[in-house]
């Protein structure tokens, strides 16, 4: 379990020697993130907002100073400690969504379900009709409009327990109705873990 995330003075290594990033609320900055809270970061494009997603689930390690997961530096993990962190503490949805075309709907999401085992089949065809893609069920994903693309990987990242849930523009493609949905999805979801 993660009770604390923090930032140490984290800065891109593309930013380096930018005047633009000494402004940032984020960037070389000293934050604590802390389980069971919220926290929006609002930048425009560009910024590194995706850059953070990853520097924090570990895809990622180009950027100078450190972060911390209840004071260890995330730079020490081995591979097998962050698959750990990423079947148990930490869950991610990309903004590039990360899905395969030619698997369906469901099976997009069992794959994520059969390495965490933390859902049933009836779970997640709760969490498929509460999204508004029940019928999709057995779709291929290359076959439906990003948006439907978009909630199936919402639904996949919470196949799996997590301290924090790092999302990546979860809503860019989502018309406003749809995205209400999603909110309540996570806050209910955030709040039962």
């Amino acid at each position: 379990m993660i009770e604390t995330i923090t930032l140490q003075g984290v800065l891109p290594a593309v930013f380096a020697g930018q005047p633009h990033s000494a402004a940032s609320q984020v960037w070389r900055q000293e934050i604590v993130l802390r389980r069971g809270e919220y926290c929006l970061v609002e930048a425009a494009s560009g910024a590194g907002k995706s850059s953070l997603c990853a520097f924090l689930y570990g895809t990622r390690h180009d950027y100078e100073g450190r972060i911390l997961f209840d004071g260890r530096d995330t730079r020490t993990y081995a591979p097998a400690e962050w698959e750990a962190l990423r079947r148990r503490s930490l869950s991610c949805l990309f903004q590039d969504l990360r899905l395969f075309g030619e698997l369906t709907v469901a099976e997009n999401v069992q794959l994520k379900n059969a390495l965490t085992g933390f859902r049933r089949a009836e779970e997640i065809d709760a969490l498929l009709a509460a999204a508004g893609l029940a019928d999709k069920r057995d779709t291929p994903v290359a076959h439906l409009s990003v948006g439907q693309q978009q909630r199936v990987a919402f639904v996949r990242a919470l196949c799996q327990p997590f301290d924090f849930i790092l999302l990546d523009e979860p809503v860019s493609h989502l018309d406003p109705a749809n995205g209400e949905i999603l909110a309540r999805m996570l806050v209910d979801e955030a709040r039962r873990q």
